[in-house]
């Protein structure tokens, strides 16, 4: 039996995050992004982005591995406050306590193994010790695979929706919230 774990991510580590980006873009999202954005994916300009992120010192990225596999990803930090701002414009009184989960994604071929949840649970962790009281993440509307991962933790919508121009597609997005005391049963 593999053994599954999650760390932090390091510079070793973006390519491998970038490849996974590609295959779960290609595989989960070509019909809600549009087939033309998940083609235009380049592994290597994600691979340099993501270099900046494992490295700037507010953003918390973790990959999930089994055995000697890296098998999933997650990226976490404070939340900037368009993404914790009310519709009306205001932003609540938690914002500066309130963290963001940027994304997790899995494999598909490693997924119903407990990675996202693991990498999920680490996140809303280090999201805690940063000082943070709650979270957010926004998923597509019509991305029910990770809106019913995210409603397993606890996170629901909160009303607050908004919409993306892919150049292909518009996509709307609901903005959901939770409490970040995460733990795998």
């Amino acid at each position: 039996m593999s053994t599954a774990d999650v760390r932090p991510a390091g510079q070793a580590d973006v390519a491998e995050i970038a490849r996974i980006q590609v295959q779960v873009w290609r595989m989960a999202y070509a019909e809600i992004l549009g087939q033309r954005v998940v083609d235009g994916l380049d592994a290597g300009d994600l691979a340099n982005r993501w270099s900046g992120a494992v490295e700037h010192p507010d953003t918390d990225v973790y990959v999930a591995c089994e055995g000697s596999f890296t098998v999933g990803f997650c990226v976490a930090g404070p939340a900037p406050e368009e993404d914790v701002t009310s519709a009306d414009g205001t932003l609540p009184q938690d914002a500066d306590r309130t963290g963001l989960v940027a994304t997790v994604l899995v494999e598909p071929r490693w997924g119903r193994r407990g990675h996202g949840g693991r990498l999920l649970a680490t996140a809303a962790s280090a999201l805690r010790e940063r000082g943070a009281e709650r979270g957010v993440t926004w998923v597509a509307q019509s991305d029910s695979a990770s809106l019913s991962f995210f409603r397993g933790a606890g996170w629901n919508p909160d009303g607050t929706v908004r919409t993306l121009d892919t150049g292909e597609r518009t996509v709307r997005e609901l903005r959901l919230t939770g409490a970040l005391d995460l733990r795998l049963s």
